[in-house]
């Protein structure tokens, strides 16, 4: 499944950006090389979270479990571009479908684990999966029994395989299955890849980003796509061969993909897995091994900065840089993180669809500037050490008339070009001629203005699309909107973000209610647990009752004033008046 543009393969090929290796090829190399040095290791928890004992392979096992799922898969009848379902926590399996789908030429469409029968009619409804992956339970929730339960409301999927020992009758027990698979070696699974004709150029997989539209959409990335996140991640870091890397990020989309499978492999490292976050259990993690790199939220950051004790006995001469994004970073964060433990923080802003800018040390050496500021990548005149700094190009533009911002001060919406960005969402062609402009840039829909004495930083200053953000998790507020106004005691909502110092947003409804009716967040929680079965991230957690909503004479609702009327911005001095008194300080 080749969805980029011949001219454009040629173009980023003969720039030197992509190659023709694919990421089966690169692993199957390193396994040979480094048989027994440990590649992945399962949460410490798993047993908690899935009820099966954590296990740990080295590239040789690994490869022998991907050997193994490549058969089974092509027993099943899966072919190359045929797609599949994941819905799994993270843990060594995932490397091993992965490896096995890209070998395959199969896609792989994961979804969170917190996705329920809403969210999934969806993805199916998109992509016609034949086949989903998932595990007995998560926590109290029985995957595979619901999988099996609602098989029928999902468009074309044929077969369902389970994790776990005590899955549902009519769920292939997966662990069975592959035990009797003799597994095809490396040499064997290279033919299979070469046979299936796959190459550098391939979908890998579909993962699925919130934005205002009222259902999720499906990205496509191919190896090569991949591949340019994952070094541009290593780049930032200054992360070595063999590294060591702890990822609590979901292991479904940019931010866990891009470390957890791409910048892995490229380094030859070794993985270590952690979800759902458990602050514990990330510290012991630390403790127990010799980890280079990881990355956390902000908010995780502040409670190591206010509880240091929670990091004694962790290996600061390895631990030497953490990446953190999905919120705001302070100036005193990333100060304090060198100060008390030595350890420098990259600030990244990126999305599903490629667009991405790191702060690093080693273009930003100045904390303060690195926690507020990123590079202005993209654009003549400026020479950063980032190599993807000279890959991409990015335009500032006024949302209001669509011209080019070059001055300071002024807020735009942030467009990005190049062999880092997809080529479109998948079946959805009236969304992807929406998400690029009309030279061809990518729309983020997140809002910058151009900063630093030299003009050289961009500042983020908000998002122009209806989101909210939540752990670093993009929920649409049209799509809450559309489930809220389907309970039959609401007459008109809106849903925006409420701060919070934890999640970075909490999802708030403002309601109206039909008249003479009351609504408790309770009801309208259970609303979406029981009636429409929606993500629990997605449901609302603060309630706002009003008499009427704020709109505009052509009826759009005012969410500025929702946002300033609940939760109103503490007066801050200017952005400018800051940058003075720092001068003067």
């Amino acid at each position: 499944m080749v969805l980029v543009s011949q001219a454009a393969i040629d173009d980023y090929i003969g720039q030197g950006w992509w190659s023709q290796t694919t990421l089966g090829e690169l692993f199957i190399q390193t396994a040979q090389q480094q048989p027994e040095v440990w590649a992945v290791l399962d949460p410490p928890n798993l047993r908690s979270i899935t009820g099966d004992e954590p296990v740990r392979w080295r590239w040789q096992d690994l490869l022998a479990q991907v050997g193994r799922y490549t058969a089974l898969l092509h027993a099943r009848g899966l072919r190359k571009d045929d797609i599949i379902v994941v819905q799994l926590p993270n843990c060594v399996e995932m490397h091993a479908i992965y490896l096995a789908c890209a070998l395959s030429g199969i896609v792989v469409s994961p979804v969170p684990v917190q996705y329920r029968l809403h969210e999934l009619i969806h993805v199916f409804d998109t992509t016609h999966a034949k086949l989903s992956i998932t595990t007995a339970r998560v926590g109290h929730y029985a995957c595979a029994q619901a999988w099996q339960d609602n098989q029928h409301r999902f468009s074309g999927l044929e077969q369902i395989w389970s994790l776990g020992s005590d899955g549902p009758d009519g769920v292939m027990a997966l662990s069975a299955a592959l035990a009797s698979t003799p597994p095809w070696d490396g040499e064997r699974l290279l033919a299979h890849m070469r046979t299936s004709g796959v190459t550098a150029h391939d979908v890998v997989t579909i993962c699925w980003t919130s934005g205002t539209e009222a259902r999720a959409k499906g990205v496509p990335r191919n190896h090569n796509e991949w591949l340019i996140a994952g070094q541009s991640v290593n780049d930032a870091g200054q992360l070595q061969p063999g590294a060591q890397l702890l990822i609590p990020f979901p292991f479904v989309n940019m931010a866990g993909v891009s470390v957890s499978l791409a910048s892995w492999l490229i380094l030859g490292g070794t993985l270590h897995h952690h979800h759902p976050f458990d602050l514990d259990v990330f510290v012991t993690q630390l403790r127990e091994h010799p980890i280079d790199y990881s990355v956390a939220a902000p908010a995780v950051l502040n409670l190591l900065l206010k509880q240091p004790e929670k990091m004694q006995g962790v290996d600061f001469s390895r631990l030497k840089s953490i990446g953190s994004g999905g919120g705001p970073l302070s100036e005193w964060l990333v100060e304090e993180m060198k100060r008390q433990f030595d350890i420098e923080v990259i600030n990244y802003f990126g999305s599903n669809e490629g667009a991405a800018l790191s702060s690093s040390p080693q273009d930003m050496p100045v904390r303060s500037q690195r926690a507020l500021y990123f590079p202005r990548m993209g654009v003549p005149g400026f020479d950063w050490k980032m190599k993807v700094s000279r890959k991409i190009q990015t335009r500032l533009v006024d949302i209001n008339d669509g011209q080019d911002i070059v001055a300071s001060g002024q807020i735009g919406e942030l467009r990005f070009k190049g062999p880092t960005i997809f080529s479109g969402y998948y079946k959805a062609p009236e969304l992807s001629a929406r998400a690029f402009d009309e030279q061809g840039f990518y729309r983020t829909g997140d809002l910058f203005e151009i900063a630093g004495d030299r003009q050289q930083f961009y500042r983020y200053a908000g998002r122009h699309k209806d989101i909210v953000i939540r752990g670093g998790m993009n929920i649409s507020s049209e799509e809450i909107e559309g489930l809220i106004m389907s309970h039959h005691q609401v007459r008109d909502a809106a849903v925006i973000g409420a701060p919070d110092p934890t999640m970075g947003e909490r999802v708030c409804a403002v309601v109206v209610t039909q008249p003479g009716q009351s609504l408790s967040l309770e009801e309208l929680v259970d609303h979406f647990k029981q009636v429409k079965q929606v993500a629990a991230f997605k449901w609302p957690e603060l309630l706002m009752l009003v008499d009427e909503l704020p709109r505009n004479p052509v009826g759009k609702v005012l969410k500025r004033e929702l946002r300033e009327r609940f939760f109103p911005a503490p007066k801050l001095p200017s952005h400018q008046g800051l940058e003075n008194a720092r001068a003067a300080a």
